[in-house]
């Protein structure tokens, strides 16, 4: 469970930093006209340091998302070995109910 609650926190702080983002970004384009004044000059350096934000942030997000994979596979392969039948039977159901649906749709 505490599994997904980091993965949820850190999806909210991508999230945020990808809004922080557009936000920033808007105001880069409002003072475009005025490239030289202190406004412009500020506003691309906020966007530039949020950009660095959400780029780490992301690729903290990979990093949970890569182990989490990786254990779960691995978690996969270990029932899979202590159980072979229930996983076969487990397949095979999963198997028969995708048939039905596609059997269905047609």
């Amino acid at each position: 469970m505490e599994i997904l609650e980091n993965a949820g926190q850190s999806g909210n702080k991508l999230m945020g930093s990808l809004k922080s983002i557009i936000n920033d970004a808007e105001k880069v384009l409002e003072n475009s006209t005025h490239q030289g004044s202190e406004t412009y000059q500020n506003a691309k350096k906020k966007l530039e340091s949020t950009l660095v934000d959400a780029k780490f942030a992301l690729g903290e997000l990979e990093d949970i998302v890569v182990t989490k994979a990786k254990d779960a596979a691995v978690c996969t392969a270990e029932y899979v070995k202590e159980n072979p039948w229930k996983a076969a039977g487990i397949v095979a159901a999963v198997g028969v109910l995708v048939g039905i649906l596609i059997a269905r749709k047609k």
